[in-house]
């Protein structure tokens, strides 16, 4: 049987022709790489015009997605969807009025937070969890109204809750895993994924060995046994694949992520002292081509042939329909 399509909701690092030719021969039809962690307007657009240069340079693999049916048209004809997006919003710059800009430019999704507390919410890695804040119920809606999925992967579980109850459109998880089976401030407890589920929202299970279970990076069955327990919390409809690799990263890259401008100090991430560099890939995962390995081994831990297809990709495509058409 011919494999399902790919979506894997967020990917980071060095993209180029070999990343892309290596994702288009693994099955992809569709990823979001992060454009920005904590860069400004100016970096932003930096970013997303270098981007557009990639896609005329690489047009025989790549088109950057802007519609859901720009997606099916990967599927159709082998390329590899774009779907742009940020970690962060300090590309908005406190002015309401970038995020209809930014989605006109072709971004599609927009983290609310990353690592700290900003202008919109609390951060997973704060003491206390501010909850969105009045800007950020304002940018949920206007998100909304644009087309540019939330995405709650870095925020706190509070701050969560509240996108979800304000967004009047489903809203994303994109990369993190259930907090009650790995527990990291960068998971989500179960009131988050039952709450998200209810609303139509979506979670990705990331394969980022930092927050994911030894036994679930050790073989593609441990990872399809993730997200069976991710199933059991959310449902089938509403948990899909973001794995969070990482390409061609080198300690400067580490250092921006986890640090950017804000700090003179050495922070983590989502690694600590004992696991302060470059984490390995997991064991079934040591390329991201290797992620259709991921479809027989749902197959044994239960899931029929549609409920694959959902995982692999049919759930992010519906989102992304109900998000921005």
């Amino acid at each position: 049987m011919t494999p399902p399509p790919i979506i894997d909701a967020l990917q980071c690092g060095n993209f180029d022709r070999e990343v892309f030719q290596m994702l288009q021969a693994g099955g992809y039809r569709c990823v979001t790489p992060t454009l920005g962690f904590w860069e400004g307007t100016l970096e932003s657009l930096d970013s997303l015009a270098r981007w557009r240069d990639m896609e005329r340079e690489n047009a025989d693999l790549i088109r950057i997605v802007r519609r859901a049916d720009d997606i099916r048209a990967c599927f159709a004809d082998g390329k590899l969807g774009i779907l742009l997006g940020y970690q962060n919003t300090n590309l908005l710059e406190d002015r309401i009025r970038y995020v209809e800009l930014f989605a006109d430019l072709g971004v599609r999704v927009l983290q609310l937070t990353y690592n700290n507390q900003n202008e919109l919410g609390g951060s997973c890695y704060e003491k206390e969890d501010s909850g969105l804040t009045r800007f950020g119920r304002e940018v949920v809606g206007e998100m909304a109204r644009c087309g540019i999925v939330v995405d709650c992967s870095h925020t706190g579980d509070r701050t969560a809750l509240d996108a979800i109850e304000h967004s009047p459109k489903p809203i994303a998880i994109t990369h993190a895993n259930p907090a009650s089976v790995f527990p990291h401030a960068r998971n989500r407890s179960d009131r988050v994924l039952k709450a998200l589920a209810e609303r139509g929202g979506v979670i990705g299970c990331a394969a980022y060995r930092n927050i994911t279970p030894d036994w679930a990076c050790a073989t593609a069955r441990g990872f399809a046994e993730l997200i069976a327990r991710t199933v059991e919390i959310a449902g089938v409809d509403h948990v899909g694949i973001g794995t969070d690799f990482s390409y061609k990263g080198d300690d400067a890259f580490r250092a921006w992520m986890r640090m950017g401008r804000w700090s003179r100090q050495l922070n983590y991430g989502a690694g600590s002292a004992a696991a302060p560099g470059a984490v390995e890939k997991p064991e079934w995962l040591p390329a991201a081509d290797r992620l259709a390995d991921l479809v027989p081994a749902l197959r044994d831990v239960g899931f029929s042939d549609e409920e694959v297809a959902k995982i692999m990709g049919g759930n992010w495509l519906r989102l992304y329909g109900s998000v921005f058409g």
